[in-house]
């Protein structure tokens, strides 16, 4: 049996996926299949609010695919671990809550797939990379890399990055909009966890209700998208969570938010 390479664990409402394959978080079908269990897990989870996705590794977040385990493999082995890895990270954008990749060392190539899955990139600062430099294998991002990334920063950067196979400092990944927000490296889990409990104390059916919005509405014409607008946020207008924040504006008070 092999060791757990991903595991899920909560505290209080916010819940991590922890990602443990020494020396490097690097993947093969296996650990996919563990992903993917832990991912059902924090979805089923009804106490957790947000989801973090981390690495207990020091210097790497995922250095992406066991090339290795690539190179020994057949073609139709290598594409029943992307299959697994496509359904594993497409259960992420239509969860209700919201995922994120909390990037402390190297992300590539499929590492940095896992966290572009994820609804938002918090990242230390550090002299580590983010990049997909699949070309340099003669591989293209085959874990939703092509598709993710070009619709997170725009078609024309991301196919340069792709096809130079170029990667980038936290900072600089923050600049073109690949990172979110980056944290001093020594108070960085703590700066995350902040960021995490504020979330998890909103507003989380609304914030459900906004992915949704904004994941499903893209791929709608404009006119559908905005039907899909007026659906959502009128469920919104009858939720426990809508009225109290709407009564605490009122009373000039901190709202208190259930979820519901």
């Amino acid at each position: 049996m092999a060791d757990t390479f991903v595991r899920y664990e909560r505290a209080d409402s916010v819940g991590y996926i922890v990602l443990n394959r020494p020396p490097a978080n690097s993947y093969e079908i296996e650990f996919m299949r563990h992903l993917n269990t832990a991912i059902d897990q924090a979805n089923e989870d009804e106490r957790s609010k947000i989801i973090v996705v981390k690495s207990a590794l020091e210097k790497f977040f995922s250095a992406g695919a066991d090339i290795k385990a690539f190179a020994a493999n057949s073609t139709a082995d290598n594409m029943r671990m992307v299959e697994v890895a496509h359904q594993a990270l497409a259960k992420i954008p239509k969860s209700p809550k919201i995922f994120i990749a909390a990037i402390h060392g190297h992300a590539l190539g499929g590492g940095l797939e896992i966290a572009l899955a994820c609804d938002l990139r918090l990242a230390a600062s550090g002299n580590y990379r983010i990049g997909l430099p699949e070309v340099t294998l003669g591989l293209l991002p085959g874990n939703g890399g092509t598709q993710r990334l070009s619709r997170l920063i725009g078609a024309n950067k991301a196919l340069e990055l792709m096809i130079t196979g170029q990667t980038l400092s936290p900072e600089e990944a923050e600049k073109v909009g690949i990172v979110n927000k980056t944290f001093p490296a020594d108070s960085f889990m703590d700066e995350v966890e902040a960021y995490v409990k504020n979330l998890a104390a909103g507003a989380t059916k609304a914030i459900s209700y906004i992915k949704k919005a904004v994941y499903d509405g893209i791929a709608m014409h404009i006119d559908t998208a905005m039907e899909l607008e007026r659906n959502l946020i009128a469920e919104l207008f009858d939720s426990e969570d809508a009225k109290e924040g709407l009564k605490a504006f009122v009373e000039k008070r901190k709202p208190t938010f259930q979820g519901k």
